[in-house]
């Protein structure tokens, strides 16, 4: 039998995958419950033999944004420091952050029922993350610009924080405003 991940996919049933995925990823991001798998597939101009046919379940779909998601973050991550001077990098970076934590708002129930049942691996994507901002950290501290005694889990928490406020009171710029100041306080001081 063959793994249907591991099988070629044309090129039309690749693009339609890829436009699910990212209809799916905008739809979450913007939704109060959980959406229909019927309106994604509509959203994304496919029928919902098609999304079924990529995605036999919710959790399929949910899996499949969590795992695009993450590995749009840490690539980020590693374009981001490649690009730009590390204090600018670790910013952008922290906005990359604020929409995979977006993400989460319409598929939180799947993913945390995915999460508990093991379904996903959540361990392994938090590792993935935090070697994303260790990254960033180290490019930071060669150069003298970010301090040496701050952890990527105390900027994963910090990150958590801020969005955590800043999504209740819905105001993008005081989410700007912490994440500035929160970067200054990443500084290294002399």
């Amino acid at each position: 039998m063959t793994d249907p991940d591991a099988r070629v996919l044309r090129a039309d049933a690749s693009r339609n995958r890829d436009e699910l995925l990212k209809v799916a990823t905008r739809v979450f991001v913007s939704a109060d419950s959980p959406p229909s798998m019927r309106a994604i597939a509509r959203e994304a101009g496919v029928g919902i033999a098609t999304l079924y046919r990529h995605f036999p379940t919710r959790e399929a779909l949910v899996d499949a944004v969590y795992r695009d998601q993450v590995e749009r973050l840490t690539a980020g991550a590693r374009g981001l420091r490649a690009e730009l001077p590390p204090a600018e990098a670790l910013r952008r970076w922290m906005d990359l952050f604020g929409e995979w934590i977006a993400t989460k708002n319409g598929m939180l129930d799947t993913l945390l029922a995915m999460i508990e049942s093991g379904e996903i691996a959540h361990v392994r994507t938090q590792t993935e993350l935090l070697a994303a901002i260790d990254g960033l950290l180290d490019a930071g501290r060669a150069t003298g610009e970010f301090r040496t005694d701050v952890s990527a889990e105390d900027v994963a928490a910090g990150l958590i924080g801020i969005f955590t406020v800043s999504c209740s009171s819905g105001s993008d710029g005081r989410t700007d405003r912490l994440l500035n100041v929160f970067l200054d306080g990443l500084r290294h001081r002399a």
